[in-house]
């Protein structure tokens, strides 16, 4: 059974509007989704609106400095509240008819909502009335939610990959640099198996990286699934990606690489439609190891270009699930792409919750 060929998922998993509604309605909803970064929420008042499984979010550091999320949406007529990040101060204030709540999500003002001066008309409980919360996690700097409240603790949830990153001390991370790549003309899942697979590397990679594939192996541990690579020989220069490595991910949308001696780099995965995905990555380093502004500015290009190879591989990826001759998924590794089927499985299983 272990080198048995698979076919992956059909092309309708990445191109149908229809496969897509089915997402949100499952996979974006039952699980713990990755939606930002606790670190960009600096100041108490801070926003930033984000969209999940075709629902607007709002996040929002409250007065005691903790990060809460709710749906972004007015009680009254269900207008989105806030849609751009910013600092809204105290006050989150619909720009429709000035209804307000605090940071906490209760409602503070319905003006005239009754008639002239009559804010509070009778049967109008304002306590029923605030914004609607929905369930968080912010594990280290990175924030997570179930819309649904259905899914495992989050310990549990992501247990195996909490496992896989035991040896990193995650309470001693700086995030050093911003990649903002914004939209790519590919659906999320292809992001995901192209990171989590280390079949590609030296060839899509040949002129940015120096990892040989024979020194790569893959991971599948629970709903964390990724590859890693062992070198002999490490060259830790801020230049260069030949170094040993993790690639790892969180079912469904959060992934993770922790580079030799002393980085990490965590990408935002966001799902926008069933052929565009919104990436961001942060460049991380750990305790103990620095970089200065000009080690800095180098891992920002080098990753910029690591990237971009992979933005063109899956955008090209996405193109290619137009043919029918892609209709039934193509071919699967049954080594090297092993971390790629059982991602294919949870979603499956995911989709059938």
């Amino acid at each position: 059974m272990a080198n048995k060929i698979f076919k992956g998922l059909p092309s309708k998993a990445y191109t149908d509007q229809d496969f897509w509604n089915k997402e949100c309605k499952s996979v974006f909803l039952n699980n713990w989704v990755f939606v930002g970064f606790a670190h960009e929420l600096k100041n108490i008042g801070d926003v930033i609106p984000v969209t999940v499984a075709d629902q607007p979010i709002l996040l929002v550091k409250n007065s005691k400095q903790k990060i809460l999320a709710y749906h972004n949406v007015c009680s009254h007529r269900c207008l989105i509240l806030v849609d751009q990040p910013k600092n809204i101060k105290k006050i989150i204030s619909c720009p429709y008819h000035a209804w307000s709540y605090d940071l906490d999500g209760n409602l503070l003002a319905s003006p005239h909502f009754g008639g002239t001066n009559n804010h509070n008309p009778n049967g109008f409980n304002k306590k029923r009335n605030g914004l609607k919360s929905i369930r968080i996690k912010i594990w280290h700097d990175w924030i997570f939610i179930n819309i649904n409240n259905k899914a495992l603790p989050f310990d549990k949830y992501a247990a195996t990959l909490i496992k896989q990153l035991k040896n990193i001390n995650l309470k001693n991370i700086k995030a050093v640099a911003t990649l903002d790549f914004g939209n790519i003309s590919t659906n999320w899942k292809f992001l995901i198996e192209n990171f989590i697979e280390p079949y590609h590397v030296q060839f899509v990679h040949k002129k940015t990286t120096s990892q040989p594939l024979r020194d790569h192996y893959t991971i599948v541990d629970g709903n964390c699934y990724g590859s890693g690579v062992d070198l002999k020989e490490e060259d830790s220069s801020s230049e260069s990606l030949s170094v040993s490595s993790k690639y790892l991910s969180l079912f469904p949308n959060f992934i993770i690489g922790t580079y030799f001696p002393g980085q990490l780099g965590v990408y935002l995965n966001n799902p926008l439609k069933p052929g565009i995905t919104f990436q961001k990555r942060i460049i991380y380093t750990t305790e103990g190891h620095n970089l200065n502004k000009n080690e800095i500015n180098n891992q920002k290009n080098l990753w910029w270009k690591v990237h971009k190879e992979d933005h063109e591989i899956c955008e090209r990826l996405q193109l290619g699930r137009s043919s029918p001759v892609s209709k039934n998924g193509g071919l699967l590794s049954p080594h090297w792409e092993n971390s790629v089927r059982a991602f294919h499985k949870t979603m499956i299983k995911s989709m059938k919750k």
